[in-house]
């Protein structure tokens, strides 16, 4: 280098920049001003008194003191001073750091969240659903497919169970509803009361066994059933429209086209069927004014929202990857707290062999012996964190485990250099946390409780003592997830005793992914506008030059940083 450089003068002391001051090296690096000083005047007194001689001094003395200046201003320490230190003794959260601003030269709009899930896969927003069976099935899925994230279906289903909710993400159409509640025409009207009652809605699709791709029979609405007598034995049947007197529209209409049909025909609802007569989809009128396009959309090449999975590592879990991937599954999670084991290996390198084309995601892993080891079978993406979830208690348990910030920057310097990104998978819980996550290399975050108690999750909501709105949140080491068929994550599904290494809980209502998912995003933006990086991968630039710089907070500095000195507040995340 021929100026001083601050990113070797901090991160790499074998090549600090030396300048020769007359007889004597003077070293940049760590130089106080006075020091700097005293260099620069020995260097005068030795040169030549020509008037050139000496002008050349000065401004080399003026550029001395301008680079020890800039370093003095150059406050905190880059992320490889932190965790790679061989001073270092400690484990760090992202709590245990704070990122250091920036300079703002851009707007916050102009921030863009564009970042890899896996090798071939990429999304724009950087959050991606947990493979938990109380956050992500296909509703989780298809809402984070539409903002622009991607949800992995979990494995405690059946085979044919987790493949219907890959396929109903993939034949996902916005506008059009593919799983309505449909009863059979034998349904009597007290029965029907009931049903709307419970749902909030009052017009039903009729079919011949009440499943949908069965055949439509008719069509049943509130009109229809006022001011009938014998609710109990009137069935729906002797009083529905008939499929003879609907209109229907073919499976192959497009979304503007059923909403003319709608309008023209003032509608409450158009029936979807095939060529046969079959169900597929249903058209509600109520829907048209809350219909939106979704720009940042992770859809396929062939315009359909992609999906991930989960699956174990045992000899069965390969024909659940066959039907997954016949299914049109986009990426598959090899799903387990350890990811360095010979079963994950087999596994890895056998669905890289029988499709080349997949994307597959191995983990959990922690430490860099463990991913290379996974990196080495051929994985497109590495899942990072090992017991940090609110709800795990593997590090209790099994004393194994890492802080989860110190996992992140270690695996993901390694996979950068294989080119494989990381999914920082735990110990999130604000905005705040993902942006340390991608500060610290991670392609994107993996969220559990942070979208657990939304709408989308599977689970009915349910109110506390005091009147609060709650939806139930487990652990997959949890022994209600493991009598599931999670206990083979944990190596356990032969043992006669299960050990737990998490726990059930609860979580407050907080409404649905569209509107909950746009507040992340937005302070996910406003972190980075602050820090001033305009992208990830300028983020990421910043992170490996030693640019972004951190500090580690103290317990004092982290309740500072938090809400405190009040006697009570309200907690408002957006409006």
């Amino acid at each position: 280098h021929k100026q001083p450089c601050i990113v070797c003068v901090r991160s790499c002391p074998a090549q600090t920049p030396q300048r020769k001051m007359g007889a004597e090296t003077v070293v940049v690096q760590g130089v106080a001003p006075v020091v700097a000083k005293e260099a620069v005047k020995s260097q005068t007194r030795d040169r030549s008194r020509s008037p050139r001689a000496v002008a050349q001094s000065e401004t080399d003395a003026k550029l001395t003191q301008d680079s020890v200046l800039d370093l003095d201003l150059f406050d905190g320490h880059s992320a490889e001073d932190i965790f790679r230190s061989p001073d270092g003794r400690s484990g760090y959260t992202y709590d245990d750091l704070i990122c250091l601003p920036g300079h703002i030269a851009f707007g916050v709009h102009d921030v863009t969240l564009d970042a890899n899930f896996t090798r071939k896969i990429n999304l724009k927003t950087p959050i991606v659903s947990s493979p938990m069976d109380t956050v992500t099935e296909h509703k989780m899925a298809i809402a984070m497919a539409l903002n622009g994230g991607i949800g992995v279906i979990h494995t405690n289903l059946s085979l044919e169970a987790q493949v219907k909710e890959v396929t109903n993400v993939k034949r996902y159409k916005n506008g059009f509803i593919l799983d309505p509640v449909c009863i059979t025409p034998t349904t009597t009207l007290a029965e029907l009361d009931d049903l709307r009652r419970k749902c909030g809605f009052t017009g039903f699709p009729v079919t011949e066994d009440g499943n949908m791709g069965s055949k439509l029979m008719g069509l049943v609405t509130k009109r229809d059933t006022d001011f009938l007598d014998n609710r109990s034995s009137t069935s729906v049947g002797s009083i529905m429209k008939k499929i003879g007197d609907l209109t229907v529209a073919d499976e192959c209409i497009e979304l503007a086209a059923a909403n003319m049909i709608i309008r023209e025909k003032k509608l409450g609802k158009l029936p979807i069927v095939t060529k046969g007569g079959r169900l597929v989809a249903l058209v509600a009128r109520t829907d048209i004014s809350k219909q939106a396009e979704f720009p940042l959309a992770t859809k396929d090449k062939n315009g359909s929202l992609m999906v991930a999975a989960a699956i174990g590592t045992r000899l069965a879990d390969r024909d659940r990857a066959r039907a997954l991937v016949a299914a049109g599954v986009d990426a598959i999670i090899v799903d387990s707290s350890q990811g360095d084991s010979t079963f994950q290996h087999d596994i890895v390198r056998w669905m890289k062999a029988e499709f080349p084309d997949l994307q597959v995601i191995g983990g959990n892993v922690v430490t860099m012996r463990q991913a290379k080891h996974l990196i080495d079978c051929g994985v497109d993406a590495l899942r990072v964190g090992m017991g940090i979830g609110s709800i795990c208690t593997t590090q209790e348990v099994c004393a194994c485990g890492r802080a989860q910030a110190s996992a992140v920057y270690s695996i993901a310097k390694l996979a950068r250099a294989h080119g494989v990104p990381i999914l920082a998978d735990g110990g999130i819980s604000s905005p705040g946390h993902i942006v340390k996550a991608l500060c610290l290399g991670a392609g994107a975050a993996m969220c559990g409780s942070l979208l657990a108690g939304t709408e989308e999750t599977p689970g009915e909501y349910f109110y506390s003592d005091t009147g609060v709105r709650l939806k139930r949140y487990r652990g997959m080491g949890s022994i209600d997830a493991m009598k599931k068929g999670s206990d083979d994550r944990y190596f356990g599904s032969g043992s006669t005793m299960k050990v737990a290494q998490g726990v059930s809980g609860s979580v407050q209502d907080k409404g649905s992914v569209h509107r909950y998912l746009p507040y992340l995003i937005q302070g996910i933006k406003h972190g980075m506008q602050d820090i001033g990086a305009k992208s990830i991968a300028e983020l990421r630039q910043q992170l490996h030059a030693g640019e972004l710089r951190f500090e580690l907070r103290s317990p004092a500095a982290q309740r500072e940083g938090g809400v405190h000195g009040l006697h009570s507040f309200e907690r408002k995340l957006f409006a």
